[in-house]
């Protein structure tokens, strides 16, 4: 998946015993020999850096592309008539693979991220897709945002940004921990009922990985007052696991 939220503070040191204690700089956890990557979704190619096996830090999966994203590219690339002109925001978006590929066809498209590793990366694909020399379409409209899920500041800002909302907020492979899911919920009606005449559309990628999370995440857009609905054909199994796309929205 394309990243991982609110896990609680990082174990960055290893208790020997009562008295000593080996401290480890952050730099050990980071991996960040990221690789121009080629990826293909039907007629689109994108090229990207990217990590090919994240770093240790459990917070930064945001670096590798993960099957989520593929079955969500994978469809949306069979789709460009549904993003044509429109406007997105995507959270989770790690290295910006589905964000990217959408801005070939949207008005406006915001990628978010919580984590400042991942965001740095984030932003350099943005910048690699915003020269003309690459063997590939422009992208505009492009830009990246710090959002962690249910932190309110964040989301304030993102409503002062872009009081008009977006037509689709957009999610790869983002349900991973238990304890990010009702807050990823939070942050998702507040950002479906931004737009006023309630037509936006959470586009959710979802990869199977736990029975607990499957209930999970159904039990919280129920609670959430949303409407969670599968669409035809694009269940399959995708990186061994058995992955699907929701369409969410409000009830």
């Amino acid at each position: 998946m394309e990243e991982i939220r609110n896990q609680g503070p990082h174990r960055h040191e290893e208790e020997i015993d009562d008295d000593d204690t080996i401290s480890l700089d952050e730099a050990f956890f980071i991996n960040d020999n990221y690789q121009l990557t080629n990826f293909t979704f039907g007629s689109q190619e994108l090229q990207l850096f990217s990590l090919h096996a994240a770093s240790t830090d459990f917070d930064l999966t945001g670096q590798v592309v993960w099957p989520g994203a593929i079955l969500l590219n994978d469809y949306l690339s069979k789709n460009t008539e549904i993003l044509q002109g429109c406007t997105a925001i995507e959270l989770g978006s790690g290295v910006g693979v589905t964000g990217i590929l959408c801005s070939r066809f949207c008005q406006k498209v915001v990628l978010t991220d919580h984590n400042e590793e991942v965001l740095k990366i984030l932003k350099k694909n943005i910048e690699l897709h915003s020269i003309p020399e690459n063997n590939c379409p422009t992208s505009h409209g492009l830009s990246a945002e710090k959002l962690e899920w249910g932190n309110s500041d964040h989301v304030n800002r993102i409503l002062q940004n872009h009081p008009g909302g977006f037509d689709f907020i957009l999610g790869a492979d983002i349900c991973f921990q238990q304890s990010s899911i009702p807050l990823l919920f939070d942050t998702v009606k507040v950002l479906l009922l931004i737009k006023e005449d309630r037509k936006c559309k959470f586009i959710l990628a979802y990869v199977s990985r736990a029975k607990t999370i499957d209930l999970m995440v159904t039990n919280e857009a129920s609670k959430h007052g949303l409407q969670m609905k599968e669409l035809p054909g694009t269940r399959r199994i995708v990186g061994n696991l058995e992955g699907v796309i929701f369409e969410i929205t409000l009830n």
